[in-house]
């Protein structure tokens, strides 16, 4: 086919709830047209080449009308191109994806549609609220909270509704909130109904505001409840003190940087998601090659001539064994060779390319490293150091102390990431930043490098600073940071945890 168009339901709002068939054709796609419900997180399976265009409509504020959002597909698919319409919650849950299918309908244009998770029925899941119950409610109906305003008169049978017995779930009606309740009551439904408003559902900015039928306006205005809002009217909202789980978690609502390059941070973004933390993703590293290969090649072709392969992080050894491989060598060719990784987390990643360590030593700091070689002689050995270009030299002066010979060689390089330089610094500016977190020498250094000098104290004053261990944060402390967490486990778990009980304490 010359053109495709998919239409895709981006979920409520946690971009862990997407379908598995909405992720292929996020990273398929040539073009992607999101919503202002779409979690912006989605758009990191997007292609590189992917033309990202935001067609976002909220509360009156429009970036393309509708009519604009339709033509747009089309003319994109009869370029040629395959392209994913991203909707929040289901395109066909109050989302117009109805108008959009015609529109491609009437223009001859290929299309697929993606279902997706309705915000009526996850938001009041992630605040504590089933939508049925066998001694409650029997049935559940989606209303819309604004109605198309060009309408002569209501289609909603309001006397209907307030006699269902049921559970009503009422979308984009905030703003409509006194008319609704009013109309209910009138129709007949008791004033003492519980009621819940769920604000930005099953994500970190989630806000649950609850009452009655009689009282819910003045809690919601008390609040400053903001759209966007469900609005669950039915008896098993009172369910919601014994069931809320997901503002319960202990990081709910905190608002953590993540410095780590991207590609690496996804296990402890989903560690700290999974605590409620929200994560503002600011990669200030990327791992590249280095300059020149030839040091590392040369290592490589008399890896016999060596007695030990010492490894000092994860990318040392995805890059020693990629270069490894395009030598056309394998393991096999560290056959007469000791392994010492630093962390279990480097480690581990040896053991996935079927190696495991001799020793372990916690850290590159001089007494770890002694401690860990303490049984073997390394005097007059002959040690292979696979790192980072310009690393520090702890780790090499303390084996070379020991009497052994040092060669290293670049198996890669830290490079300044940039691209979200103004995000950042408009997200410290705002003051909702709850802690800063560092997970290298490198994340500290280029995290300052994206900081105006001027505003630097201004920026950071009052954020927590974690770091991953006692290297990092000693090269926090030599750039201006006031560093108030240091991991005992120098690993992303171990920071984790570490994160988690500063905030508990």
């Amino acid at each position: 086919m010359k053109s495709q168009v998919y239409l895709v339901g981006a979920g409520p709002g946690d971009a862990g709830l997407i379908t598995v068939k909405g992720i292929d054709a996020i990273e398929t796609a040539d073009v992607i047209v999101y919503d202002y419900l779409a979690t912006p997180e989605l758009l990191n399976h997007a292609q590189e080449s992917a033309e990202l265009i935001y067609a976002g409509k909220k509360g009156g504020d429009h970036t393309l009308s509708q009519s604009e959002i339709n033509q747009l597909i089309v003319a994109k698919a009869k370029a040629g191109k395959t392209v994913t319409r991203l909707k929040g919650g289901d395109p066909f849950v109050f989302g117009r994806g109805g108008e959009e299918i015609e529109t491609l309908t009437e223009a001859g244009v290929s299309f697929t549609i993606v279902p997706g998770v309705t915000s009526a029925i996850a938001a009041p899941a992630y605040a504590g609220i089933p939508l049925t119950h066998r001694r409650f409610a029997s049935c559940a109906t989606f209303i819309t909270g604004h109605e198309d305003p060009d309408k002569q008169s209501s289609a909603i049978n309001w006397e209907a509704l307030a006699h269902t017995g049921g559970t009503l779930v009422f979308l984009m009606g905030v703003k409509n909130l006194p008319p609704i309740t009013a109309r209910l009551m009138e129709e007949g439904m008791a004033a003492e109904t519980p009621v819940a408003l769920v604000r930005w559902g099953t994500t970190p900015s989630q806000k649950t505001v609850t009452g009655t039928l009689a009282s819910i306006v003045a809690n919601v205005a008390q609040a400053g409840l903001k759209p966007p809002c469900i609005i669950i009217v039915g008896h098993v909202v009172s369910f919601r003190d014994q069931m809320k789980w997901f503002e319960s978690r202990p990081l709910f609502g905190k608002r953590i940087i993540v410095t780590r390059a991207r590609k690496q941070a996804s296990d402890m973004i989903s560690r700290l998601s999974a605590l409620g933390a929200q994560c503002l993703e600011y990669p200030v590293i990327k791992i590249a090659a280095p300059d020149d290969f030839h040091p590392m090649d040369e290592a490589i072709g008399r890896l016999s001539a060596y007695d030990w392969l010492v490894f000092t992080s994860v990318n040392g050894v995805d890059m020693f064994f990629n270069r490894l491989f395009a030598n056309r060598k394998d393991a096999r060719a560290l056959g007469g060779l000791q392994t010492a990784s630093i962390g279990p987390a480097t480690a581990e990643r040896l053991l996935n390319y079927g190696v495991s360590s001799d020793i372990i030593p916690e850290s590159y700091r001089a007494e770890s490293v002694v401690a860990a070689f303490q049984n073997f002689s390394v005097d007059g050995r002959r040690v292979l150091l696979p790192r980072a270009a310009q690393a520090r030299p702890v780790l090499p002066e303390e084996l070379k102390k020991m009497g052994a010979r040092v060669d290293e060689v670049p198996a890669y390089q830290t490079v300044l990431d940039n691209n979200t330089n103004e995000d950042l610094i408009a997200d410290l500016a705002e003051e909702t930043v709850d802690m800063i977190t560092f997970t290298s020498s490198s994340t500290v250094k280029n995290f300052k490098q994206l900081l105006p000098p001027e505003r630097f104290a201004s920026l950071t004053r009052g954020i927590p600073i974690a770091a991953i261990g006692p290297i990092t944060a000693d090269t926090a402390k030599e750039n201006g940071f006031k560093v108030d967490l240091v991991a005992e486990e120098y690993t992303i778990p171990g920071l984790c945890k570490a994160i988690q009980g500063y905030f508990g304490a």
